[in-house]
């Protein structure tokens, strides 16, 4: 070392960004999308985490095999009494209604159907 030479050293005190998360780790914060309504963007915040890290995991963890890929349209079979319609359907105009629910499902329903069936009909998949 020469002599009047300054040396310059810099110590970075802080969090480690670069965390390491095991495969159950991963998987308990992927199955937490959706619970509640939980968001995608809720899960990231809730666990410091960017939505490309859920996105990325769920990726890694469908090519492990550990994660289920997507079946596509699923029926389920409803017991519904056998009660009439409460109106008339009305003359077709429109969209149909899509209706998404927490537990992935989806309603369709064809546009002019009643409210009070179309409710009735959300009953039915929310308990099914």
């Amino acid at each position: 070392m020469r002599r009047g030479q300054n040396l310059r050293h810099e110590v970075i005190v802080g969090v480690e960004r670069r965390r390491f998360w095991p495969d159950e780790m991963k998987l308990s914060i992927l199955r937490e999308v959706g619970m509640g309504g939980a968001t995608v963007t809720d899960v990231a915040r809730r666990h410091d985490l960017t939505r490309q890290h859920i996105y990325q995991w769920r990726r890694q963890m469908k090519d492990k095999g550990l994660w289920p890929e997507p079946e596509g349209m699923t029926f389920l079979a409803l017991d519904a009494p056998d009660l009439p319609l409460t109106s008339k359907p009305e003359p077709a105009y429109g969209a149909p209604a899509e209706i998404g629910f927490a537990n992935g499902r989806i309603l369709r329903c064809p546009p002019g159907m009643a409210e009070a069936d179309i409710l009735r009909l959300i009953r039915l998949v929310e308990t099914a």
